[in-house]
């Protein structure tokens, strides 16, 4: 018996220092970019334990043991950042079977899907500015907790909008009635009503709030840009999330809508496609964010026609989207803040890198687009002191690409190499 309690004590004392072993991993970078300085430093070396970066630089000593990730051929960078998704749901059936025959339970089943494909795809964090149901909630919160691969997440929960916006169902029946509780949605009214839907947003997770400054394109609404709440409320909302220490975003098309949301204190302002010189110059004064979707325009006017969008949001899309671009042109020469917004849900997910070769012919240069993506976008997000650069103490969120991106920043459409927090999700074959 004594022999049997002393093996026991000696198992348990072994498996208790392999828990407390940390997992040492080293990788080899040929080239690898500083997203905080803009350049490419060579040959490389980034020592990681467990999930947290410790060391880098061309001299660090790999120790024994450490498994050791050989990148050598490759240009390595921090792990991107896509400050505007949609992660539960992509177009992938008709118009109106969307509206009337699916639910939120439809997009919790395959929202771990698009997840998958979003990291796949070296995007390692996503802002999801809006879902029903809570499903991004419940999809942040199972990545957290390793039961399925994913993007970290910050969430905004629904997308608060005033009766009949953008944020609204327009274009049918008064008759018609989705039989829910008036809370769960992200309609509201007046300074009291705004104030209030943001402590619900917040009360059930949110870690950003995004409100409807403007109209929009992909709903029935009329206008394209009008603003949708008054300066009161846009305010209101602001200062709302401001007192619980979070920030908001407004989505806003309209030329007048983005000055008042600027005005209000918006951290980002998302699309931007009618923005005026005196909206870039208050942008800047401000240090507000643009997060532009300059890719989608391409995918909506190829595809929304057949998955039966009606004509109106088709022309609506072909009024805002060269303007949009031209506009992000001018921004980026003013020397506006970018962030890597895309929109994703809109197109298939999977597919966020395309807008880096659209950034870049719009004004950006390629180390400016990676930027955007990484060291921007988490400054954004208030969390540039955990990713958006490859340094020490920040989370090995980590990609790579064996063509250069400097010289052909169409490659990072297809990343070939994928870490995130330290553990490797696709390898270089």
């Amino acid at each position: 018996m004594r022999k049997i309690i002393f093996l026991l004590a000696m198992l348990c004392l072994v498996l208790s220092i392999n828990a407390q072993t940390p997992k040492i991993t080293v990788i080899k970078a040929g080239k690898l970019i500083d997203t905080e300085k803009g350049v490419v430093l060579e040959n490389q070396l980034i020592l990681i334990e467990n999930n947290i970066i410790k060391a880098v630089g061309a001299n660090v000593q790999i120790p024994t043991g450490a498994t050791v990730v050989d990148l050598s051929n490759a240009t390595v960078m921090p792990g991107f950042i896509d400050t505007h998704v949609h992660q539960t749901g992509q177009p992938e059936g008709n118009y109106y079977d969307t509206i009337f025959r699916e639910t939120f339970v439809d997009t919790a089943i395959t929202a771990h899907i698009y997840a998958k494909r979003t990291l796949d795809a070296g995007f390692t964090t996503v802002r999801d500015l809006g879902s029903e149901g809570f499903v991004a909630l419940a999809l942040k919160n199972a990545i957290n907790a390793g039961k399925i691969p994913g993007p970290r997440m910050q969430v905004a929960n629904y997308y608060i909008g005033s009766t009949g916006s953008h944020g609204d169902l327009n274009g049918f029946s008064p008759w018609l009635s989705w039989k829910m509780p008036e809370e769960m949605s992200g309609v509201a009214d007046g300074v009291e009503g705004v104030r209030k839907k943001v402590r619900y947003m917040i009360k059930y997770g949110a870690d950003v709030i995004k409100f409807g400054a403007s109209a929009g394109v992909l709903s029935e609404e009329a206008s394209v840009g009008a603003p949708q709440f008054t300066q009161e409320e846009m305010n209101a909302i602001v200062d709302e999330a401001r007192m619980h220490g979070i920030k908001a975003c407004a989505h806003a098309h309209g030329t007048e809508a983005i000055k008042m949301a600027i005005r209000a204190g918006v951290a980002s302002i998302e699309h931007g496609s009618l923005i005026d010189d005196e909206g870039i110059r208050m942008m800047k004064e401000h240090g507000t964010y643009l997060s532009a979707d300059i890719y989608n325009d391409d995918y909506i006017l190829a595809e929304y026609t057949k998955l039966g969008f009606p004509d109106k949001i088709i022309n609506k899309e072909k009024l805002v989207g060269r303007l949009q671009r031209e506009n992000f042109k001018k921004a980026v020469l003013a020397g506006v803040k970018i962030a890597y917004g895309t929109d994703a849900g809109v197109y298939p997910h999977g597919w966020n890198g395309k807008q880096f070769a659209k950034m870049v012919e719009w004004g950006q240069t390629p180390m400016q687009a990676i930027q955007s993506a990484t060291i921007n976008s988490a400054d954004l997000l208030g969390w540039k002191d955990q990713i958006g650069s490859i340094a020490v103490g920040k989370f090995a969120d980590i990609v790579a690409v064996t063509e250069n991106p400097l010289n052909k920043i169409s490659v990072l459409e297809n990343v070939q190499f994928v870490m995130k927090d330290g553990v490797v999700y696709k390898k270089i074959n």
